[in-house]
């Protein structure tokens, strides 16, 4: 028989000089923007398409590396999008403008070319991000990306209004595709667990943007990411995270970030009113005594103890290091945990922010990208991973450049 065909090498490039290690801030400010994100920012900024979106090429042509030569899809649009939105840049303003300008125009094309009855929003298959993550990917991160630029384009009725039915299209899209457990796993992906995530973070942010969410939705994904990790015992499941405990445990952790900060804002706020002794721990019988129903009090003594148990997790290496070596699995499950800790602030986030400094400025390339080196290796994917990872504190707060 023929000998196989050569599997291709995916070029690993030089990585860039050490930049000068800032000297770190208190822990509740916002970071000025590192000068090796400045480098990677430019970089993004020039590999956007004509079209107004990026790419991250095809799973079956991963040797591809030069984001001028691939197809842009949603998915990635809407990443590399976020991540100039982090810096401050909107529609109408900031450096950035008129590439997260020409991205909304992009996604929202494509959301009306796919209207509700059809299964997706895009005709495109095969892309890095749902060969690995799943098919309902481009859904979730355009639904992510819309929520947070449509307070920008209130001097374009047109086309705020187009992006706010495109949110609903995709909102419901989301909907109508979730399994029964809570999850959307059986939309294929290598690590499906982390395609669930981002359609967590979809619904969540909207709801937080008093978006209409469905809530039934919205309560069932929250179990499912809930279900992956055992507070009591350290336990993990992986069969949907390609058996890479680092994704469950940083989907886990992002979609109990909320709950969890509430208990400690309400638990913080007693003890200051007297409400509560101040050695008072945070539980189901403290919230009860703030008001919250049995029902609700253990729900949110669940997240936070789930919350907590990832956290420590996430300190160590092994578990860091994911599936051995960086993929876009890993930049994404490094945002997760960003975006979960920049809502508490405070030491922990102090830590991981030095260390997620260390360990991304040690592998950026030399062209200020970032690549993988195995499953999503999409230079413009990775790379907006890597800005958001830093940012994740400037979300809501005004960033220094």
């Amino acid at each position: 028989p023929p000998p196989p065909p050569p599997i291709p090498v995916v070029p690993i490039h030089q990585p860039a000089p050490a930049p000068i290690p800032l000297p770190p801030p208190s822990p509740d400010e916002p970071r000025p923007v590192p000068a090796f994100i400045h480098r990677g920012l430019d970089w993004l900024a020039a590999a956007q398409l004509e079209n107004g979106g990026w790419g991250a090429g095809s799973h079956a042509h991963q040797e591809i590396t030069d984001p001028q030569a691939v197809v842009a899809d949603p998915a990635t649009t809407a990443f590399a999008a976020m991540a100039l939105l982090r810096t401050g840049s909107t529609p109408a303003s900031g450096p950035y403008r008129e590439h997260v300008l020409k991205a909304v125009r992009f996604l929202v094309e494509q959301v009306e070319a796919h209207p509700i009855g059809h299964p997706n929003i895009t005709d495109l298959t095969g892309t890095q991000p749902q060969s690995k993550l799943g098919q309902n990917i481009d859904v979730s991160m355009t639904a992510q990306f819309l929520t947070q630029v449509l307070p920008h384009l209130g001097g374009d009725a047109v086309l705020a209004g187009r992006a706010q039915r495109a949110l609903g299209i995709c909102l419901n899209k989301l909907s109508a595709t979730q399994a029964a457990d809570g999850s959307w796993n059986d939309q294929g992906g290598w690590a499906a667990v982390l395609q669930s995530a981002m359609a967590n973070n979809a619904f969540e942010m909207a709801q937080e943007a008093g978006m209409d969410v469905d809530e039934e939705a919205l309560e069932k994904s929250r179990r499912y990411q809930r279900s992956n990790v055992d507070a009591e015992t350290g336990a993990v499941r992986t069969e949907s995270a390609a058996g890479i405990s680092l994704y469950s445990i940083a989907s886990n952790q992002r979609a109990t970030a909320k709950d969890a900060q509430e208990v400690r804002q309400a638990m913080e706020d007693a003890k200051q009113r007297g409400d509560l002794a101040p050695s008072a721990a945070p539980s189901a019988q403290s919230l009860e005594q703030l008001g919250y129903t049995a029902d609700k009090a253990k729900e949110l003594e669940d997240a936070y103890r789930q919350n907590e148990a990832t956290k420590a997790m996430l300190n160590d290496d092994a578990v860091l290091q994911g599936f051995g070596n960086n993929g876009g699995e890993e930049f994404l499950s490094y945002m997760m945990t960003s975006e979960s800790l920049a809502k508490s602030g405070g030491e922990d986030w102090s830590v991981w922010y030095q260390k997620m400094f260390e360990r991304l400025s040690a592998v950026q390339n030399g062209d200020g990208s970032w690549s993988g080196h195995h499953c999503i290796t999409s230079p413009v994917f990775c790379t907006a991973a890597v800005i958001m990872t830093m940012l994740a504190k400037n979300e809501k707060l005004k960033v220094k450049s």
